[in-house]
């Protein structure tokens, strides 16, 4: 813990001394404010800005989205920002931007803008005319001058070397090149990776008219049909098996990205063949990269300059990351995603996958319908354009998993959804949610109920069989079994797996761990010699009927189908990240926040019952809305 000398003389209701690091703040004549601490143990006194972000969630999360269309609302040179990135006739580019994304996983300083929104309103509460920062980041340090500056408060920053997570020599390197060259760079491993998937033969040439496609992953896939060379995907779950019983026939586009079952392009490219071989009758497989070629790449380049050239031109906009009425300046946040996206590869992938759906969708007969998963990631943007271009039916957006409150890609100020006048948002026809959850979310974060429908949970039928007896379905406490269900981010996954090493001392000597990694993000034993980790890739529903308690982030959806199972469920509450559970406000499941803290909830896991008073998921196995809403009899 640094020591901090800085001396004051002003009142408690003056100075706010802001506390950016481990171990208790020090006592002085100030008013304390924890940045990412809960004010547990060691400052019972302080105010904690996490515990105020959820108390306040509703306002902060409307201020952030209002301020995002306000950005793509303001005028340079005479016209609106999102008009300036118009790339093709009626759509901007604007859309598929990592500020307009709002991604937890791509864009890090979400949460702080959110802390600032926070703690401006504090500040003028207390009348501050000081503030004393204690802080070993220096882009939260840099939002703090310019604010103080600009709303004529004294700061003073106190810094010291901060823990910096392991960083490879590739990835630092990397993240040193300049914006352009890291996105030539990438399309030069990204061409490599996935020249294999080209096909010289367009496999939706005996599509048929008014048919239904259906673009995802191809991930998720069951096991034991992968071994067979025949699609079935835990994605869609039943309605595969539908569709062959009635012999519907679909067009299947599906991403490739690379995962423990098929890591390779030409493994992938092997797995669509077999997939088109074994169900000729009534599936057509092809993945989005079929198409790629050396004109594809080029015309890809071309939109990639304009970009480019837009961005110098736009230059000014560094002077508009200011909130109406307010001092902040938020450029110092989030100036690395704006950068990324009009220059970097971002902004080369954006436009890549632009022209890689317009070609597909192009050569795609006309279809009647279009499904897609939706997490309204850019991809999405330039999909949901590309298919009203091509003049195809109605497209419906998916979201497969749970709606979360704090996942910003699934919501938009109200105003981007009144979409009147040009280059306005992108939309589906359609959002079809699996659940009175997802429907909650949705609707109360302003959605158009007439554009939502309500289907099964695909994903979680198996639930149907489960849940509401305890000694049916979970493995015994003794002894203790601990289910970890890994996060898609390398960093939480680390702080997960160090708190559980810390955590393992004061639990029983004869614990079981069992660890389950996402598939996009694997763990290695190797690296927790402390613990007798087994490592597992079963499906989640087999895992939990034989564990006592599951152990994860806040924000994988795995917490859900424990919860539903009535499998105690225990989760990181982080002071440095939004609550991103899908559990969150529900009561029984246990936040941890210090690897203390994680011991006495595993040990007291037992003592939790899962009490929710609503259905979370739609669950019928037949299927009805589904039959509905696809016109399957």
């Amino acid at each position: 813990m640094p020591e901090c000398s800085v001396e004051s003389s002003a009142s408690k209701g003056g100075t706010l001394f802001v506390w950016d690091t481990e171990g208790p703040p020090p006592i002085g004549d100030w008013t304390t404010v924890l940045w990412s601490g809960f004010g547990d143990g060691g400052a019972p006194d302080a105010i904690s800005i996490p515990k105020l972000v959820e108390e306040h969630a509703d306002a902060l999360r409307a201020r952030y989205l209002a301020w995002i269309y306000e950005l793509g609302e303001t005028h340079l040179n005479g016209k609106r920002l999102v008009d300036h990135l118009e790339l093709r006739p009626g759509f901007s580019y604007w859309w598929m931007t990592l500020l307009v994304e709002k991604s937890y996983g791509k864009s890090d300083r979400l949460y702080d803008a959110i802390r600032f929104f926070l703690l401006e309103d504090l500040a003028q509460s207390l009348h501050t005319g000081r503030i004393i920062l204690v802080s070993g980041d220096q882009t939260i340090a840099a939002t703090f001058k310019k604010w103080c500056r600009r709303g004529g408060i004294s700061f003073e920053w106190e810094q010291f070397n901060c823990f910096n997570k392991q960083i490879s020599l590739k990835a630092r390197t990397f993240r040193l090149l300049p914006y352009m060259l890291q996105s030539a760079v990438w399309l030069a491993k990204y061409l490599r990776q996935r020249w294999a998937l080209r096909d010289k033969h367009n496999i939706f040439d005996a599509a048929p008219e008014m048919g239904i496609t259906f673009i995802d992953y191809l991930a998720h896939l069951e096991r034991s049909a992968l071994l067979r060379g025949k699609f079935a995907s835990n994605y869609w779950s039943g309605l595969v098996e539908i569709f062959t019983q009635t012999k519907t026939r679909v067009n299947w586009l599906h991403f490739y990205v690379p995962h423990v079952a098929v890591p390779t392009a030409t493994q992938a490219r092997d797995l669509i063949v077999q997939f088109n071989r074994n169900s000729a009758e009534s599936e057509s497989h092809s993945s989005l990269e079929a198409v790629l070629s050396a004109s594809l790449v080029f015309a890809a380049l071309r939109d990639y300059m304009c970009i480019v050239w837009q961005s110098f031109r736009l230059l000014n906009i560094k002077h508009h990351f200011r909130p109406a009425g307010s001092n902040l300046d938020l450029w110092p946040l989030f100036k690395n995603d704006w950068f990324d996206s009009m220059r970097g590869k971002s902004a080369l992938w954006s436009c890549l996958v632009l022209n890689l759906f317009e070609k597909t969708l192009n050569q795609l007969p006309r279809q009647k319908l279009g499904i897609y998963l939706q997490e309204n990631q850019g991809w999405e943007i330039a999909l949901i354009h590309a298919w009203k271009t091509a003049g195809h039916g109605k497209l419906i957006g998916v979201p497969h998993a749970t709606v979360r409150y704090w996942d910003l890609r699934y919501y938009y100020d109200s105003k981007c959804y009144a979409r009147t006048g040009k280059n306005s948002l992108p939309m589906p026809d359609q959002v079809a949610l699996n659940g009175p959850a997802a429907i909650k979310a949705y609707s109360d974060g302003g959605y158009p109920e007439g554009q939502i429908v309500e289907v099964e949970a695909l994903r979680y039928l198996y639930l149907a069989t489960r849940g509401g007896s305890r000694s049916q379905y979970m493995g015994s406490f003794h002894p203790l079994k601990v289910l970890v269900c890994g996060d898609i981010l390398p960093a939480v996954n680390e702080q997960m797996m160090r708190w559980l090493e810390l955590a393992a001392s004061n639990l029983p000597i004869d614990t079981n761990y069992t660890i389950k990694p996402h598939p996009a993000c694997p763990i290695e034993a190797s690296n927790y010699p402390s613990l007798s980790l087994n490592m597992s890739n079963a499906p989640l529903a087999e895992l939990l009927t034989d564990h006592s308690v599951i152990f994860t982030s806040n924000a994988t959806s795995a917490a859900v189908d424990a919860y539903l199972s009535d499998i105690p469920v225990v989760q990181v509450l982080d002071g440095n990240a939004f609550n991103l559970s899908p559990l969150r406000g529900m009561k029984g499941v246990a936040y941890v926040t210090n690897p203390s803290e994680l011991a006495v909830a595993l040990c007291n896991a037992k003592q939790r019952e899962c009490k929710f008073a609503n259905p979370y998921f739609c669950i019928d196995q037949s299927l009805p809305h589904w039959r509905r809403l696809l016109g399957i009899e």
